[in-house]
């Protein structure tokens, strides 16, 4: 496996622009959006009037801490297209994400947005390895979510190859890498254990396909299960990361030289570190909710928009932008268990720790009278513990270690293999059976 550098010469200029002229360019551009917005966007208008503060205001970039946040439910309270900031007209792309509440959550592109958003795509694939020429397979999911089309456009900017399989159709899936021989996926990490199992049942070896990079993002994973896809696939696996209500996937990208976090892509997206419940602004380096504000989208530009992930500012290393920790949880789904506060990807770091154990698990909360309980269902191996006594002992070893790193007692359920449901895209780590 050979790891593509990419050389000074092809990068962008900002990669590799001083902190002075990031800033300047950031500054320039703040200015614009924030006023852009004000104008335009009435919701936005009105926040600030009741704040007391006016686009006048912002001299420099410390200033933007004066303006409100954008969350969520902003964007269902003006849906469909109340924070649009073009006329209706000049959107040629509307995307939407399900959510959780009924309502979807609306974003539009204007044609410069696509460009924008196609170039940082592009850019990412670039960073992660990819090369004019090289076919990418990708299994994120087409339609109104946001990954299929932008993975698609960016690596279509690249030069590259695409393959627009989407998700689902496993077996399809592994025919197509086996058959066209693409050099990248891009895909969630947990499809992409599906698509590993589902090699393995039709007695390919992961390590020997055609694949050399993997692109994965849409949900948090952890460094366990990074090694994980990197042993079984013989593949460098990088992180990009994103999110509808800011442009799509694209905003950030790991580099395949360091693969230490993904690079902010700075001149577009300004990030900010918050305490999740003050709302101050915490320096690099301290955890708190990651905030990020659109510097150049121009149909709905967003202002300090709470992105509710968990993570820190890094310092730049391969790249002259800074960078994101891994994404320890949200601030919205983070689990309260008798006081103790607890992250899916927690509980996954521990299970991916253990050989006889698969990554396929979810979590289930109920009530024990009055107090919550959380129990614990994970598959073993094929090869793993087969018998009831067998599974008791891995499941008490687990609830241990459990119960020492994240402070929690849980029940664990140590189930047969293919008998946890299958995700074909973001998958689904939390069932909720408390009463409402």
């Amino acid at each position: 496996m050979v790891c593509k550098v990419p050389q000074a010469h092809e990068l962008d200029a900002m990669e590799t622009a001083s902190r002075d002229e990031l800033s300047a360019v950031q500054l320039h551009r703040l200015k614009w959006s924030i006023r852009h917005t004000y104008d335009n966007v009435a919701d936005f208008r009105a926040k600030c009037d009741a704040k007391g503060v006016h686009p006048d205001d912002l001299k420099s970039l410390e200033d933007l801490k004066l303006f409100p946040f954008t969350t969520k439910s902003d964007l269902r309270e003006n849906y469909p297209f109340g924070l649009f900031a073009v006329p209706r007209k000049d959107v040629v792309r509307i995307h939407a994400s399900s959510g959780t509440t009924g309502r979807p959550t609306v974003v539009g592109y204007t044609k410069n947005d696509i460009d924008t958003w196609a170039n940082v795509v592009a850019r990412s694939v670039r960073a992660a390895g990819g090369r004019q020429g090289d076919m990418v397979h990708i299994a994120y999911g087409y339609g109104l979510f946001t990954g299929g089309m932008g993975a698609h456009y960016g690596a279509e900017r690249l030069g590259c190859t695409v393959v627009p399989m989407s998700g689902g159709q496993t077996e399809k899936q592994v025919q197509l890498i086996r058959d066209f021989q693409p050099d990248i996926i891009m895909v969630t990490p947990s499809y992409m254990l599906n698509i590993l199992d589902e090699m393995e049942r039709q007695g390919m070896n992961p390590a020997d396909s055609s694949l050399k990079v993997g692109i994965f993002g849409a949900e948090p994973w952890t460094g366990q299960m990074r090694q994980e896809i990197e042993r079984r696939a013989g593949i460098d696996a990088v992180d990009i990361y994103g999110l509808s209500e800011v442009m799509g996937p694209g905003v950030a990208s790991e580099c395949i030289e360091s693969k230490d976090g993904p690079v902010i892509w700075e001149d577009h997206f300004y990030p900010e570190i918050i305490d999740p419940v003050t709302g101050e602004v915490l320096p690099d380096g301290e955890e708190g909710e990651l905030v990020i504000t659109s510097l150049s989208k121009e149909a709905m530009p967003v202002i300090r928009y709470r992105t509710r992930d968990l993570t820190r500012l890094l310092p730049p290393t391969s790249r002259s932008m800074r960078r994101i920790d891994k994404i320890v949880g949200r601030s919205d789904d983070m689990l309260i268990i008798r006081g103790v506060n607890v992250f899916p990807t927690q509980i996954e770091e521990l299970i991916l720790k253990m050989p006889a154990l698969s990554p396929h698990f979810f979590l289930e909360v109920s009530k024990d009278g009055h107090l919550d309980s959380l129990a614990v269902f994970v598959e073993r191996t094929p090869s793993g513990p087969a018998s009831d006594d067998a599974k008791a002992l891995v499941a008490r070893e687990l609830q241990h270690m459990i119960k020492s790193n994240v402070g929690v007692s849980t029940r664990v359920n140590v189930v047969e293999p293919m008998t946890i449901a299958r995700s074909v895209g973001k998958v689904q780590r939390v069932v909720d059976k408390r009463p409402r």
